[in-house]
């Protein structure tokens, strides 16, 4: 690569992206213009001379990956767009942080023209980073081929000490290192500031030697503030290093060039206006003029702009060669970019009857892979080293390893994410971010909650993530309290736009893999039991599909009973013997996802839960969130224990003789009265 060349708008450049970022920060009021300003000398550089994109074309697929990790500075990022020209007006710009803009108070993946990554939660960007990279590993390990390197783009992060102290920033990046990620470039604006004030009171840790053990290559620039030359020398010298990931360490002052720079009173507050003034006039710019673009600026970026338009063409030109010599593996990754699934790949869902043998969920889910995966090849696995516990990974499934550790190979779609669930959840954004990769990660239901900050951002984000979760409740058995997740389905049933799924059976668990891979813009739990489960009847994967369905009916019911997952058949047998023992009549109700089933017409709701008789719940959870559909609810007042599992349903009372028991009550209390429908409600 040749040397850095110095270009003339690169002073005006710099003095631009600082004025900006302090005049967009003091309109709204509100935001952090320290960090935009500190690292304005790193951006310029990075998006001038290194970062290949087409902001025309903001999702070509060999475009390099831009993420800020340090998501409060994302007034950085939008002028950087705006520079470069992608979506993202100057009118976009004076309505930062205003309700319903295009720039709002940290990056939205989505919501704005080039946001690769949904970041601010710190740490989380980073880890997304990672798991970009390992993307663009596998997807070039599998679809490249001699004379035709159509997937070789790198991944550039900014970051800064909030993220590194964060513990989900030091599980993804420790294993980068293990999987020599050389794809992966990531600057460390090395301020020494956050928040509660300078670093020392709290952050005074070797960052350089915790990456090299790592396996980290760690470079340093000195002078972060205006040496463009040696942050380019940097980033270059990061590209040339193809088995390690690159931590950039470089030294800035937050704020540059305001009366608050290296503080933290820049971090998070808008500067005065005489400050403002103050810094246009040191940087050579009139200053009352506001959000001023010098029109050499402008043309430096649409230059660079030019370029990317160049290289998609030239990438376009080359995959069009690409499907003539190989039509199979064109085929296949074009089909994948779209996002379309296999045609048929339905069809291999296995379908169960009563006669089929009972099996736990987590085995039920390990069957649906061992179908699916040798089918849809974008399904990239992975277990926080519970892969023995959890059946995630299938017959012919190779390890996704650097080839030199001869564990596998970057062609392989099962990761080992050691014992690093939060990690393993903020990677699988990435995953999904990248494009053609629909991830499935693993855990126990109870270590989902440690991930729980990136499914968060799954959600928020409409990432395709698929969380297998098994051991799902006191079904666990002996492992006790500490790993049976009483309130953990409760957390996850409240977050917006999370498919949680509970399945009953074998139907109900093809049907939770079915709209998992089907509703491309939600990420799905799978709560899966350890302990084995009937196959029910009238259970279907159609009427699974629509999140609840009656599993058990009568007419002129006396009780209904609701339940999910491993106690819906404890329910089914409690219904057995109110009718044999007490000529009570109980309908069953199997609502293994309240998303899909809340997202059903009124009508067909109205016809599972419907009025008349009572409603009661059972689960082996926490009872929160099931007043919602029905009028008596069953489950566990506090933790769980540990002993066999038959033994903990039975000191809680989840059998069906005691259900029976707890029904029969419940009929008598609610005889005689007018009993409505919990969802017979005007909102």
């Amino acid at each position: 690569m040749a040397g850095f060349a110095p270009h003339s708008a690169d002073t005006a450049a710099v003095a631009t992206i600082r004025t900006l970022a302090a005049d967009v920060v003091a309109k709204a009021n509100s935001g952090h213009p320290g960090a935009p300003m500190g690292m304005a000398p790193a951006a310029h550089v990075l998006f001038t001379r290194f970062l290949n994109t087409n902001p025309k074309s903001s999702k070509w697929y060999n475009r390099d990956r831009f993420v800020l990790s340090n998501g409060h500075a994302c007034a950085l990022q939008y002028i950087m767009l705006h520079l470069m020209g992608y979506k993202l007006s100057m009118d976009d710009l004076k309505q930062f942080r205003q309700l319903d803009s295009i720039t709002p108070g940290h990056p939205e993946a989505g919501h704005t023209d080039g946001i690769e990554v949904t970041t601010g939660p710190l740490g989380q960007g980073i880890s997304n980073a990672v798991g970009l990279a390992i993307a663009q590993a596998h997807m070039g390990a599998l679809y490249n081929k001699p004379g035709f390197e159509l997937i070789n783009n790198y991944t550039y992060a900014f970051t800064g000490d909030g993220c590194l102290m964060e513990g989900v920033a030091s599980e993804a990046c420790s294993l980068a290192g293990h999987l020599q990620l050389g794809n992966l470039i990531v600057i460390y604006d090395d301020n020494q500031i956050t928040i509660d004030g300078d670093t020392a009171v709290a952050f005074t840790e070797d960052v350089q030697k915790r990456f090299e053990a790592y396996g980290w290559q760690v470079l340093h620039v000195a002078d972060g503030d205006s040496d463009l030359e040696g942050i380019y020398n940097a980033i270059a010298t990061a590209k040339e290093e193809k088995n390690k990931p690159t931590l950039i360490k470089m030294k800035t002052t937050i704020g540059f060039g305001s009366k608050l720079q290296g503080t933290h009173g820049v971090h998070g507050a808008p500067l005065k206006a005489d400050d403002i003034s103050a810094l246009k006039t040191k940087f050579g710019f009139q200053p009352d003029q506001k959000f001023y673009v010098p029109q050499e600026t402008y043309a430096a970026y649409a230059e660079v702009a030019k370029k990317g338009a160049e290289l998609e063409a030239a990438w376009t030109k080359l995959l069009a060669a690409y499907g003539e010599k190989y039509p199979k593996e064109h085929a296949e990754l074009t089909r994948r970019i779209s996002g379309k699934l296999p045609e048929g790949w339905e069809k291999a869902l296995p379908v169960y009857t009563p006669a089929d043998a009972a099996q736990a969920s987590r085995k039920l889910s390990e069957i649906v892979l061992g179908k699916l995966c040798p089918i849809m090849p974008e399904l990239v696995g992975g277990s926080a080293d519970l892969t023995g516990s959890n059946l995630t990974k299938v017959k012919g499934q190779t390890d996704f390893q650097p080839p030199s550790t001869n564990l596998g190979t970057y062609q392989g779609t099962y990761i080992r994410y050691g014992v690093r669930e939060h990690g393993m959840g903020a990677i699988g954004n990435g995953l999904v971010a990248y494009g053609g990769i629909i991830p499935y990660v693993a855990t126990f239901m109870n270590f989902v909650s440690y991930g729980v900050g990136a499914l968060r951002l799954s959600a928020l984000s409409h990432q395709q993530v698929i969380w297998v979760a098994t051991h799902d409740s006191i079904g666990l058995g002996e492992d006790g309290p500490t790993h049976q997740p009483v309130e953990t389905a409760a957390h996850l049933r409240a977050i917006p736009n999370l498919a949680f799924w509970r399945p009953a059976d074998g139907n109900e668990t093809s049907a939770a893999y079915y709209m998992a891979l089907t509703m491309n813009g939600t990420p799905s739990v799978l709560s899966l039991s350890r302990q084995n489960l009937p196959n029910l009847e009238n259970s279907t994967l159609e009427r699974a599909c629509k999140g609840g369905y009656v599993v058990h009916e009568v007419e002129g019911e006396d009780l209904t009973i609701v339940s999910s997952g491993s106690e819906v058949s404890i329910a089914i047998e409690a219904a057995g013997l109110l009718q044999q023992q007490q000529g009570l009549k109980a309908r069953v109700v199997s609502l293994p996802c309240w998303l899909l089933f809340d997202q059903q017409p009124r009508e067909y709701k109205l016809s599972v839960l419907r009025s008349g008789a009572p409603i009661l719940s059972l689960e082996a959870l926490s009872t929160l969130g099931w007043q919602k559909y029905s009028h008596e609810q069953y489950g566990l007042p506090a933790w769980g224990a540990s002993a066999p599992y038959q033994q903990v349903y039975e000191k809680f009372g989840i059998t069906g003789k005691n259900i029976a028991s707890v029904g029969k009550k419940i009929v008598d209390f609610y005889k005689g009265k007018e009993v409505v429908s919990p969802l017979d409600k005007a909102l």
